[in-house]
């Protein structure tokens, strides 16, 4: 089965005291629902349209696994204290394997 990735890039943050409130929660909620962080906060260089701003890359062990993880009551707790704090590109991808 192909693996599931969350890939976010945030394209602005209004509210920094929300996103660290966010983050307590996501993080236990992403590993909950098998993620690994892959990449985090570190350096990025964007090219054509792309915002080098901070990056997020998360894998889990499936697609359907990314997907439940998203829907999941704790991460919706997690959206739910981020609300309007960033403007951000979130996607869910299926990795090639």
């Amino acid at each position: 089965m192909a693996k599931g990735y969350w890939v976010s890039v945030y394209r602005t943050i209004s509210d920094p005291e929300k996103l660290a409130a966010y983050n307590k929660l996501a993080g236990p909620a992403v590993q909950a629902g098998g993620g690994r962080v892959l990449a985090r906060d570190g350096q990025v260089v964007a090219h054509d349209a792309g915002i080098a701003e901070r990056t997020i890359l998360i894998e889990f062990d499936t697609f359907e696994q990314a997907v439940a993880a998203r829907e999941s009551a704790a991460y919706q707790e997690a959206l739910v204290t981020l609300s309007d704090a960033v403007e951000r590109d979130f996607r869910i991808i299926e990795g090639v394997d």
